[in-house]
Parts: structure tokens; C-alpha cells; sequence
């Protein structure tokens, strides 16, 4: 499948975000990234209900709504009901993993699970049959405009070995410091989706930024 580019809202300009919502539609971009944090799984607190309900109503293409939060169970029915199309939770924050994905689907959203740097994609080798999607992060959580962590390209090869032995339909997302110049190593060791934010929203201009990230070809 052609691969992913999913910009991340939390680097959009707030005074503006209709404005880089209607540029992210009218733009190349497949996803709208939206991170939620809730300053305690991460040390920053992001978006709420009501703000992903207003991207909602606005936003022609399907949210990839990450949390980063603690007891994501909880939330699981308000984000759906806001307008989650893929919902992913971190692995670290989730003592039921399976139980939570299930939750997840059977209110009608795709499942994600999402890895901190330090965690090894051998965690998933028994769950990776059940879930949609698994996002790593190639920076630490929590904010935006970090350098990204190079150990992430052998994660990628191997969480692809894993995928393709289990032959799953599995979509490799990438979260931290994405740009062009890791952009197409990336894709050319397995990574199906990439989450671009500051390289995107602080460039000249954003419009053409994704562009250029989706017509990469290998």
C-alpha cells in the first residue's frame, strides 16, 4: 500500500486550527494525527473532548487519535464518540492490553498500540494478531520538536519481520522527529505511516512539506 502521512495537530498553530485543519484537507495528508495527554502518563497535557469534537466537524479525513494517558479504558466510549476512527494506546499505561483492544473494537474503532523508545516490539509477538495498527515512538513522549532516536530503524525491521511471519495486515506508524531526511529510510524498513508535526507545520509551507513526504517512492 502507499504509505501514510498523518500531520500531528499538536504542532498546528492553536489561534489558527480551523485554518490547518481546512489546509490538512485540502492537502495530500491521508489522517489527522491528534496526540492527547494528560500530564501524568507524559509530562504535558494536550487536547480535550471538546477541541478533537471541533476538529471533527471540520476535518474531512479519519482521525488517528493517540492517548498518551494513564487508565485509557476509561476514555474509551467519549473518544469514539468525538470521532475517533483509530484509536492507540500505549503499552506501558495498559495492564489488560488485550481486554483494552477489544474494547476499542467493539466500539467500532480501528486498535493501535504504542511503544516508548525503551520498549521492545517483542512485547507484541502474542497480540500482534489483534491490533490494527502499532505506532512507535521514535522520540520520547510528550513533546513536539525532539530529535529523533536512531535506534528506531532496527525496531521497524524487526516489528516487520514479526508482522509478515504472523501475516497480519499490521501498519507500522512512526511518531518523533520525522523529516526528509529519515523519511524514506524509514518507509524502506517497514514503516507504513509517519507522523510529521514541526517538520510540517514550521515549514514555509505546510501544503507542499506533505506533499513531498507522500510522493516519496521506493
Amino acid at each position: 500500500m502507499n504509505h501514510i502521512i498523518s500531520p500531528s495537530l499538536l504542532s498546528a498553530d492553536f489561534n489558527n486550527l480551523g485554518r490547518d485543519v481546512e489546509m490538512i484537507n485540502n492537502s495530500d495528508a491521508d489522517w489527522f494525527h491528534i496526540d492527547v495527554m494528560d500530564g501524568v502518563f507524559v509530562p504535558n497535557i494536550s487536547f480535550g473532548f471538546p477541541v478533537i469534537s471541533a476538529i471533527n466537524k471540520l476535518a474531512k479525513k479519519p482521525l488517528d487519535v493517540h492517548l498518551m494517558i494513564v487508565d485509557p479504558d476509561r476514555y474509551i466510549e467519549e473518544f469514539k464518540n468525538v470521532g475517533a476512527d483509530y484509536l492507540t494506546v500505549h503499552y506501558e499505561a495498559c495492564k489488560h492490553l488485550h481486554r483494552t483492544i477489544q474494547n476499542i473494537h467493539s466500539h467500532g474503532m480501528k486498535a493501535g498500540v504504542s511503544l516508548n523508545p525503551h520498549t521492545s516490539v517483542e512485547l507484541l509477538y502474542d497480540i500482534i494478531d489483534d491490533v490494527d495498527l502499532v505506532l512507535l515512538m521514535s522520540v520520547n513522549p510528550g513533546f513536539g520538536g525532539q530529535k529523533y532516536i536512531e535506534n528506531t530503524y532496527s525496531k521497524i525491521a524487526r516489528l516487520r519481520e514479526i508482522a509478515d511471519e504472523k501475516e497480519t495486515k499490521l501498519i507500522i506508524e512512526i511518531d518523533g522527529g520525522v523529516d526528509n531526511t529519515n523519511a524514506e529510510k524509514l518507509i524502506e524498513m517497514g514503516a507504513d505511516a509517519l507522523v510529521a508535526g514541526s517538520f510540517v507545520f514550521k515549514s514555509e509551507n505546510p501544503e507542499n512539506t506533505i506533499a513531498n513526504l507522500k510522493s516519496l517512492k521506493f
